[in-house]
């Protein structure tokens, strides 16, 4: 594996599990160094286990300013100043439009949209020129999934943000893009509230539609992250890099 993001520190949200843990593991790989930012304090341990000289640990919650304000501070206190910022954190719930009231609403929204734009918002000032944000979105916010309105309605509201932001930060030498994954083996299927049988016809329709003929892995959005955010690049601004198996053209 190349060291193409070697020099830089990144910063990765929701980085305890599935495509931000990968992404962490990735950047880490490619000779960055890394802060990462979640609620589970051990799997955040796992990551640092033997590059504790590479990875600072930070554990809180997206939705609590106070959590970032400390995020910010310590990345900065540790590392100086930033070249990545990765807002992955995210959640997904099934919530039918009978059910969509506004906590409902809210809750997806202020992980989804608020949480990703004030981490951004954050490390503004220490994003050194060169550097870069990526946003993580989804193909959903191509195709409609009975029940995930709420949550395809955040993230098509953050790329829209990311496209925006991507113009606003040209002039800084800050490159803004986001990547929109597929169907993706990752914990968050178990937790979108959907019955394991249920779950199941879910997974089956879909895998029916990806070209490869299966659920891509968190691997495949990490090496696209790793690329976007790193030097060779560096002509790709406000762009969305979907990685859906085909799903959308099919």
């Amino acid at each position: 594996m190349s060291n193409s993001l070697s020099g830089k520190v990144a910063v990765i949200t929701g980085a305890s599990s599935g495509i931000g843990r990968s992404i962490a593991d990735r950047f880490l790989a490619q000779g960055a160094k890394i802060a990462v930012f979640a609620r589970n304090a051990g799997a955040l341990a796992e990551i640092a286990a033997g590059n504790e000289d590479r990875v600072l640990v930070v554990v809180g919650d997206v939705t609590n300013a106070a959590d970032l304000d400390r995020l910010v501070a310590e990345t900065t206190k540790t590392f100086g100043g930033v070249d990545i910022v990765v807002p992955n954190a995210g959640i997904a719930k099934v919530v039918s439009f009978a059910e969509s009231d506004v906590a409902a609403i809210n809750h997806q929204f202020d992980v989804n949209f608020t949480g990703a734009v004030q981490t951004v918002r954050g490390f503004l000032p220490h994003i050194r020129k060169g550097g870069s944000v990526l946003f993580i979105t989804t193909f959903l916010t191509q195709v409609g999934f009975p029940g995930l309105a709420i949550y395809s309605a955040s993230k098509a509201a953050l790329k829209s943000f990311s496209q925006t932001l991507a113009a606003e930060l040209a002039p800084q030498g800050i490159r803004v893009n986001s990547v929109a994954p597929g169907p993706i083996g990752t914990p968050i299927w178990g937790s979108i509230g959907l019955p394991a049988d249920v779950l199941q016809a879910v997974a089956t329709q879909v895998t029916a539609r990806l070209m490869p003929g299966a659920f891509g892995e968190p691997g495949d959005i990490a090496a696209t992250a790793a690329f976007l955010c790193s030097d060779a690049a560096k002509n790709i601004w406000g762009q969305e890099i979907v990685v859906d198996g085909g799903y959308t053209i099919g």
